[in-house]
């Protein structure tokens, strides 16, 4: 039998005109989707489709192993590329190669912090059964919603969302996305970063005080001195280029914060209670007062789970291939980080409010411990302590400060068309540190309004992903997933109305006199 030409033999019948579903890989290449089940697979075109056994049984076993070699190259890393430059010179998308342990020092850092030494204040307010209850929802709703913030990296073809704000416009549209994530993202950066200058300076005092004793100077420094003294470690250890390269401070930042939190509601259990100790929620002079109350003290609980403005840019520090999606390692992380971060908000709140009560000071759990045992724990651990909670404020610090890093950056490479050089970088980095310190400066009572912070941002972590799971992978109109989704994000915006101005109450009724630490 006469054999025929290789070139008619590899050559691509027609095909109709069909539009190839596509993922994007972390270097901005293009892997074409597996196929969908619905329909017959076997007429679906995919760009490898003309490399099966079919066309490949006439060719030569040289020509075959070629084939068969390209396919799965193909596949692996996809068959088009799309490079966007600026990614590669951003501190969110410079490196790609995190992977599960990243994702979960990452966001063990980010979601466990001071805001938890607070959690017992609520249930002053809210009481055992309550108190626990509302926690309990809090956890298992917020879990749902960073899930879905997992699955949305990826969930159009030829994208991946970056940040949260590129998420929402892709939900929202391009104005009403900025509009609507912009501003509680950016809180939560600057205002976590600001607060975490206050509470990091005042606890070094704290430290200072603890290690000399009678013996310190008579003349120590002041409180806005120590916060300059923390200020100037965060920009030092903001030089760091990348999200990946924080890697080993999210890591001392989550060993940190597990081992104080430990350590903070061990040593209160421990102790013998205040003989005046009540569990009774406290009473307010009137029926509205208790109602804000109780709002303030459910945006507590709110406020606890922050970090999911961060879910997308910890996601983007990872590889992505067809075979292997980002979302496989980070949720994996997630998981992980979320157990430790239940083991350390759950025994706080229940443990602090068991050894203080409704006798707990506005300022938390360690203000209790050092204004109550001060003198029946041994200075080292106290010192310790403290110690920790320094080490957890400079890690956390860098981690909700990247965002800021890299929109600054964002804005400068796209003016430049060129990346940032390292002087640049640099002054960026002193100029947000030093701004946070004068607006830490400016208003120092902003590390106890946990109960209005939790309000204003809540509709990032409860309400806004269950509106993008709707709007982009739409579901079936009125089936239960589609119910679901929209009534847990209209009841999200509902508690973040309420929950703000419980906080604004709050912060009016007290005078504005709320200090996170109150030493004697």
């Amino acid at each position: 039998m006469e054999e025929r030409p290789e070139t008619e033999l590899i050559s691509i019948p027609a095909t109709p005109r069909v539009s190839t579903p596509e993922i994007l890989t972390p270097s901005g290449q293009r892997s074409p989707r597996p196929a969908s089940k619905e329909g017959r697979s076997s007429t679906a075109w995919t760009p490898t489709s003309f490399i099966s056994p079919r066309f490949l049984s006439p060719i030569g076993t040289p020509m075959k192993r070629v084939l068969i070699n390209m396919k799965g190259y193909l596949e692996e890393v996809g068959h088009l590329t799309k490079l966007n430059p600026q990614d590669a010179w951003l501190p969110i998308t410079e490196s790609r190669n995190g992977n599960a342990h990243y994702a979960a020092f990452h966001n063990l850092n980010a979601g466990v912090g001071f805001q938890a030494l607070v959690l017992p204040v609520a249930f002053a307010f809210l009481g055992w059964s309550w108190g626990i209850l509302s926690l309990t929802i809090a956890y298992f709703w917020q879990l749902y919603t960073l899930w879905i913030l997992v699955q949305l990296h990826e969930a159009v073809p030829g994208k991946r969302y970056n940040r949260y704000v590129e998420l929402a416009q892709a939900a929202f549209g391009e104005r009403l996305g900025v509009w609507l994530a912009l501003f509680p993202t950016v809180y939560l950066s600057a205002g976590t970063a600001t607060a975490l200058i206050l509470i990091g300076g005042e606890t070094m005092k704290l430290f200072f005080q603890i290690v000399c004793g009678p013996l310190c100077s008579s003349n120590p420094l002041t409180t806005v001195e120590w916060y300059l003294v923390f200020t100037s470690l965060c920009i030092v250890l903001s030089q760091l280029p990348n999200l990946n390269s924080i890697a080993g401070l999210s890591l001392i930042g989550a060993v940190t914060a597990i081992t104080y939190s430990t350590m903070v509601w061990v040593l209160s259990v421990s102790q013998q209670r205040p003989p005046s100790i009540s569990y009774q929620p406290l009473s307010s002079p009137s029926f509205t007062s208790s109602v804000f109350s109780v709002m303030n003290a459910l945006g507590i609980v709110a406020f606890a789970f922050r970090g999911h403005n961060l879910a997308m840019e910890i996601q983007a520090t990872m590889p992505s291939t067809f075979k292997h999606p980002a979302h496989v390692p980070m949720w994996r992380g997630a998981k992980v980080a979320y157990f430790f971060i239940a083991m350390c908000l759950f025994p706080v709140a229940i443990g602090g409010f068991w050894a203080y009560g409704n006798l707990m000071p506005s300022g938390g759990i360690l203000n209790a411990l050092y204004a109550f045992h001060s003198h029946d724990i041994p200075r080292g651990l106290l010192a310790i302590t403290f110690l920790l909670v320094v080490f957890n404020c400079l890690s956390s610090f860098q981690i909700y400060s990247m965002p800021v890093f890299d929109s600054f950056e964002a804005g400068y490479t796209s003016r430049t068309n060129r990346p940032c050089s390292i002087w640049v970088r640099s002054g960026f980095r002193v100029f947000y540190g030093f701004i946070s310190f004068f607006i830490g400066v400016a208003l120092p009572f902003l590390s106890s309004l946990a109960g209005l912070l939790g309000g204003l941002t809540l509709p990032v972590t409860f309400a806004y992903p269950c509106f993008m799971w709707v709007l982009i992978k739409k579901p079936m109109k009125y089936s239960f997933n589609w119910y679901f989704n929209w009534i847990l994000g209209w009841l999200g915006i509902a508690f973040s109305l309420a929950f703000s101005i419980g906080g604004v109450w709050s912060m009016v009724n007290s005078g504005l006199k709320l200090k996170f630490f109150k030493p004697n």
